[in-house]
């Protein structure tokens, strides 16, 4: 049973074959390298030529998260791509409030990339901050946006950034599993992850969810990430 559900956690966060130019990697470690992990992603493409992504961070580890993940992985993903984009946060906020767990919150990230110009809309409930690599530029910004963690209050409002990924771009989010320590803040832990992706610009980005997750964050804690690009 614990197999079957190690397994299904698995499954359900493979993202769909996207259109040629565009690539993505999903890496997912749990705590301790043990066997289940309290964070969790779903995806859907509600049309051919868009992407909608949660990653999601469920309070605890070990199996009492690994199990609170999967509930909450068949709901979520059952309402992404079926509610309209500016509701699937509120939508998942009223489901966990209303399962009133003890532990009943989770932090998520959710962003809606149109596969044919470019442009993302994200929104965040508690989470850590989407960043944006510009090839441009050559600088990964951090998109700020604010939201109460899910099943914290009724009344929440989150509020989008958007942004456009241009060829040679790219998108990481990440748990905040990859950026925490003992001892450090939130914003330096952010700024040290920016510096070990920077060191992917000339190298190419595959591979480069591996490379990070391996390089950055604590063992102590889940951690997850996912870097999409435009080829």
């Amino acid at each position: 049973m614990l197999i079957d559900l190690r397994d299904r956690l698995t499954a359900q966060g493979v993202l769909p074959p996207l259109p040629r130019g565009w690539e993505v990697e999903v890496v997912i470690r749990p705590a301790e390298g043990g066997a289940f992990s309290g964070d969790f992603v779903v995806s859907a493409t509600p049309r051919p030529d868009s992407l909608e992504v949660a990653m999601v961070d469920v309070s605890g580890k070990g199996l009492d998260a690994g199990t609170r993940s999967l509930l909450l992985s068949g709901a979520f993903g059952g309402l992404l791509g079926s509610t309209a984009p500016s509701e699937f946060l509120p939508a998942a906020n009223r489901y966990l409030q209303r399962l009133a767990w003890s532990e009943g919150f989770a932090t998520a990230i959710h962003v809606v990339v149109d596969l044919g110009d470019g442009a993302y809309e994200v929104r965040t409930a508690g989470h850590p901050p989407l960043i944006h690599y510009s090839a441009g530029s050559g600088r990964w910004d951090v998109i700020d946006t604010t939201g109460l963690a899910l099943g914290v209050s009724d009344s929440v409002r989150y509020e989008p950034a958007t942004g456009v990924l241009r060829d040679g771009d790219a998108l990481l989010l990440y748990t905040d599993g990859m950026v925490e320590a003992p001892r450090r803040d939130l914003s330096d832990g952010i700024d040290w992850l920016q510096g070990q992706a920077e060191r992917l610009v000339t190298s190419g980005f595959g591979n480069g969810a591996r490379t990070l997750v391996d390089a950055v964050g604590s063992n102590d804690d889940d951690r997850a990430l996912i870097m999409l690009w435009r080829s």
